[in-house]
């Protein structure tokens, strides 16, 4: 008879995710996570395999904090706007967890010179982001896409100098940084799309 744990699998979990917002993925060890629980590593095993199936639920859980705010940014009157505030938003208020989530590559690939290919992997809202500036300002997919790719770039360098604080810009700066972005954007690929068309 296997034996009884000592701790839940939520509770596990919340100390894992709690140890890596605070500290990092790298802090986050059988001893460390054992040691934080007031225990040694032996009960975390009782519900988990091993240490990679609890890196694997923090990541999950990261994840769906991230999704989170995303889902607030799609609320916002300009969805697009509102999830790249959203991001850069995330990355200051959980820098461990954007680290994680954002400043590797996917699944221990290497770099890539085509972050068309990137983009879906490291955002699962990619899609749905997508059709907030495609819809509205009646773009085609792949205008859409250099737009989105374009300003994402621009966000996630705001993005990584707010986590290591290379910058301190408010959300009213970062705001109308980003408006003045898009709205550039705009500008030359529907007026690119209006030569072309002519």
């Amino acid at each position: 008879m296997p034996p009884k744990a000592k701790f839940t699998r939520e509770e596990i979990l919340a100390k894992a995710m709690q140890i890596v917002r605070s500290e990092g993925m790298d802090r986050l060890t059988s001893r460390e996570l054992g040691m934080q629980l007031g225990s040694s590593a032996r009960p975390i095993f009782t519900v988990f395999e091993n240490m990679e199936e609890v890196h694997q639920e923090v990541i999950r859980s990261a994840k769906e904090r991230y999704r989170q705010y995303v889902e607030r940014g799609l609320k916002e009157k300009l969805a697009f706007g509102g999830v790249g505030l959203a991001y850069i938003t995330f990355a200051m208020e959980e820098p461990k967890l954007f680290q994680l989530l954002f400043m590797s590559a996917p699944d221990g690939e290497g770099p890539s010179s085509n972050i068309s290919q990137i983009l879906p992997l490291i955002d699962e809202s990619y899609e749905r982001i997508l059709r907030t500036v495609q819809e509205p300002y009646g773009l085609d997919r792949a205008t859409a896409d250099r737009l989105y790719q374009h300003l994402w770039t621009y966000s996630h360098g705001i993005a990584v100098m707010s986590v290591t604080h290379l910058c301190n810009y408010s959300k009213e700066q970062i705001s109308e940084m980003m408006k003045e972005v898009f709205q550039s954007l705009l500008f030359l690929f529907k007026k690119v799309e209006r030569k072309e068309q002519s």
